[in-house]
């Protein structure tokens, strides 16, 4: 397995084409608890092009019964990005400043971290984001109201 570069510009391109739309190949699941990290994870994939199809601890979507946990779970997500060891995006917790378009911030609310925002803009610690559940495209991080934020920088894809 090797080492790519992450594409940046793709994933940001995707989150832009996407901001308040929906891709009609993944399911839209806002009506079940939100399509933030849905979102974020067809952002990656954008990046990388490549899914981890490792069952239960991968990082995949076929289909809206054939998906893992990690693609629409915010902790999944993390989890899966921090520790993953075989095909896909690998990433490392970081600061704010040194985030980068393309990156991951996770919102804690309370004992749980519940929402997943793609890096679109990033200048020191001026950070811009754009998500989905409540659709949003280069909004100021410094707008939400949380107890904490993760911030997850992609270091690159395995394929």
């Amino acid at each position: 397995m090797r080492e790519l570069p992450y594409d940046r510009l793709a994933t940001v391109e995707y989150a832009r084409k996407w901001a308040f739309g929906r891709n009609p190949a993944y399911f839209d699941f806002d009506g079940m608890g939100g399509d933030c990290t849905n979102f974020a994870s067809q952002c990656i994939y954008a990046g990388s092009g490549v899914m981890n199809f490792t069952p239960v601890i991968g990082w995949y979507y076929i289909d809206l019964n054939r998906r893992a946990p990690a693609w629409t779970g915010v902790q999944f997500l993390c989890d899966f990005l921090l520790s993953n060891r075989g095909a896909g995006p690998k990433a490392r917790l970081c600061k704010r400043n040194e985030l980068l378009p393309g990156d991951i911030v996770q919102i804690r609310r309370g004992d749980l971290f519940v929402h997943s925002l793609v890096v679109t803009i990033a200048s020191g610690e001026k950070i811009y984001i754009t998500c989905h559940t409540y659709d949003s495209l280069d909004n100021d991080l410094d707008n939400y109201i949380c107890d904490e934020f993760r911030y997850l920088h992609i270091e690159f894809v395995r394929k």
